[in-house]
């Protein structure tokens, strides 16, 4: 009886899945504006009487044309009375929705599935993650990332003119304000914030690979460099306009690749290099609180209508259909991810759950200002799949200790969320053609190049600290021996 209920969910997804994929390919019809009817002529002809014109008149003034300012192709400044402030205002929200995806949305998704003796741990990491990152993005990150550089070098790195912020000026007297030539109708203040919020929670991710044995201080230093040479660089590759792959065309609304790719393959490396917990595989790791879990997964849903929507920088139709799609895409992968874990264990868990509807949220991430609705349900409901395949098959395949499965579902959601966004971007509502090809070479890039220079980065910050913990505080747990802190009875 089980199995046969077991099997009509499977043909009952399939059977979906199919539906979707033909229907998001369907065309969309083109609106046609309502024909403007001839002017019809009067029943009878009215007589008009038509004044002489003056005998000699005075031919009117020229009007001065006003001139239109050229494009920003950097930052600058512009008069204050040019910036939306609805778009203002809904890009200040964001910004804070993105931060609450970290703080506590990560701090408790990752507190509650590490073991009791590591849960301050894990959440003092997230907290002072986005401190660290906070700054060093003051004083190079952003500049690095989203100013345009100079020459070729400026393909691969910003330059150095938003150091320390400066030039986020706001003129007062002269009514002028700072604005990125990315996001011109709003303040350059509000734009650096909310891609800050993008920089803090990336980082955040990779801790979930190496939780439970990495020192503080070795975690620190590795962030703070990791930040600067991997996150930097590949932001600008795909979000700044003079950026490699920008300019090859690669399409990465939200952060499949800079954020999802990135952050998937620095934890695959830093598990690897970190080697697995004492007792992985031997012995049962209960996790604390999947409640906390839960309540962490229930931020991220609502926080990524900030990651996803904010990313149309605008208050806008695209913003409102990109909130949509986000929605759609981590309902379709929740039960997706549920129905595979039903059928293969038996059971659907809270945890799955939880895993799965992050799996839609990763994938429709790169597509979310590029697709229709019916597409983020193909995309959520393959995320799903996949993802609960890297979380378990393909982990034991790598055979790494990759604790909180970071690569499983963020490095294998972003990679299958950018590729399925070059088969289902729509022209109709972006602008834009997707190709497969070149977001596979996009995939591949941020790969290849995150893997590398992770690993530099390991072996730089092994100089200096020793990156595991010993023994005895593994087996103590690193609430105790990093912090000296205990949760609570």
């Amino acid at each position: 009886m089980h199995h046969t209920r077991f099997v009509s969910l499977g043909w009952g997804l399939g059977l979906l899945l199919a539906a979707t994929l033909v229907g998001a390919q369907a065309p969309v019809p083109a609106e046609v504006a309502p024909a403007v009817p001839a002017a019809s002529a009067p029943a009878e002809p009215v007589a008009q009487v038509v004044a002489a014109p003056p005998a000699a008149t005075a031919a009117p003034a020229p009007v001065p044309a006003v001139p239109v300012p050229a494009p920003l192709t950097r930052p600058g400044l512009v008069a204050a009375d040019t910036l939306h402030g609805a778009d203002t205002a809904w890009m200040m929200t964001s910004t804070a929705l993105v931060l609450l995806m970290t703080l506590p949305g990560i701090a408790l998704f990752y507190g509650g599935m590490v073991r009791k003796k590591n849960v301050l741990n894990t959440m003092a990491c997230v907290v002072a993650i986005c401190a660290v990152v906070s700054l060093l993005w003051f004083a190079v990150g952003y500049s690095l990332a989203f100013t345009p550089g100079s020459g070729d070098l400026g393909r691969y790195i910003g330059g150095g003119e938003r150091l320390w912020f400066a030039g986020l000026d706001y003129v007062k007297d002269a009514q002028k304000v700072a604005v990125s030539h990315i996001a011109p109708n709003i303040p350059e203040s509000v734009y650096a914030m909310f891609q800050l919020t993008f920089a803090i929670i990336t980082a955040a991710l990779v801790v979930g690979a190496f939780v439970e044995r990495m020192r503080f201080s070795a975690m620190l230093c590795f962030i703070s460099l990791w930040t600067l040479v991997v996150y930097a660089p590949i932001a600008h590759w795909v979000w700044e306009p003079n950026g490699w792959l920008a300019q090859l065309g690669a399409l990465d609304f939200a952060g499949g690749s800079v954020v999802h790719i990135n952050a998937g393959v620095a934890g695959l490396v830093c598990a690897y290099v970190l080697g697995p917990r004492r007792g992985y595989g031997r012995e049962a790791f209960t996790p604390f609180n999947l409640g906390l879990t839960m309540a962490g997964a229930g931020m991220l849903w609502v926080g990524w209508f900030g990651f996803n929507a904010g990313s149309a920088v605008a208050s806008d139709g695209r913003a409102g259909l990109a909130m949509a799609v986000t929605h759609i895409a981590a309902a379709a992968g929740a039960l997706s991810w549920m129905a595979a874990e039903w059928m293969v264990r038996k059971r659907p868990t809270l945890l799955g759950l939880c895993s799965g509807l992050v799996a839609g949220l990763v994938a429709i991430t790169p597509a979310a200002g590029f697709v229709s609705p019916r597409a983020a349900l193909a995309i959520g409901l393959i995320a799903g799949v996949a993802c609960y395949w890297g979380a378990t098959g393909l982990k034991r395949l790598l055979n790494a200790d990759d604790s909180l499965d970071v690569f499983g579902v963020h490095g294998v959601g972003g990679i299958v969320g950018s590729l399925l966004t070059g088969v289902f971007a729509s022209n109709t509502i972006s602008g834009v053609e997707g190709s497969v090809l070149t977001q596979a070479i996009g995939v591949g890039a941020v790969l290849c190049y995150s893997l590398l220079m992770t690993a530099v980065v390991l072996w730089i910050t092994s100089l200096v600290f020793s990156l595991r913990v010993s023994d005895s505080s593994e087996s103590d747990g690193l609430d105790i021996a990093q912090h000296a802190e205990r949760m609570g009875t």
